[in-house]
């Protein structure tokens, strides 16, 4: 499910077009991706082939791009949550560090700004376990250094919310 964004992002047109009975659909869906249209319709004031008819729509404009089940880290084995903030020498996109996207472990790979080219969030069996992703990570050319911060517990996690915040939205654009 890797998705290049190596290009720069549009001006959010995509976020512009979605109405209030469509970030409250993708709202609902977030939360449980297994309600019925016709649930859904009676949530939204809608019937069931309305919403399955814009359930289709925000699919093919890729604003929904998968539906998941979330797993649970310590029923299938991996109680251990870590964030590896990775240095590299030269630019951190190489092909041998994307190459930890596949790695089951591995949940998430960004590029980012700041004291790191890369921030990975792993989810592992055992600090042993980490050791041995820490490992390969530094045996993969480019790699300088990392910093790694262990979750002590989760407060919240959750995928993306198509919900604005009334004070952001409401927030003058300064750009």
């Amino acid at each position: 499910m890797a998705k290049n964004t190596d290009r720069i992002q549009g001006n959010g047109s995509r976020s512009a077009e979605l109405d209030p009975v469509d970030r409250r659909i993708l709202s609902e869906l977030a939360v449980d991706a297994t309600q019925s249209f016709a649930t859904l319709g009676g949530i939204v004031g809608l019937s069931a082939p309305a919403v399955h008819e814009r359930v289709k729509r925000l699919r093919a404009r890729g604003v929904i791009r998968g539906t998941v089940a979330m797993l649970d880290g310590k029923a299938v084995g991996k109680p251990l949550l870590a964030f590896v903030h990775v240095d590299t020498t030269g630019w951190g996109k190489t092909p041998a560090l994307m190459q930890f996207a596949d790695i089951p472990e591995v949940e998430e790979v960004h590029s980012s700004t700041g004291d790191a080219c890369l921030i990975m969030k792993v989810r592992v069996a055992s600090s042993e376990a980490l050791e041995g992703l820490l490992a390969r990570l530094y045996a993969t050319e480019g790699v300088r250094g990392t910093r790694t911060y262990v979750a002590l517990s989760t407060h919240t996690e959750r995928s993306v919310q198509a919900g604005i915040s009334s004070e952001l939205e409401d927030t003058p654009n300064i750009y």
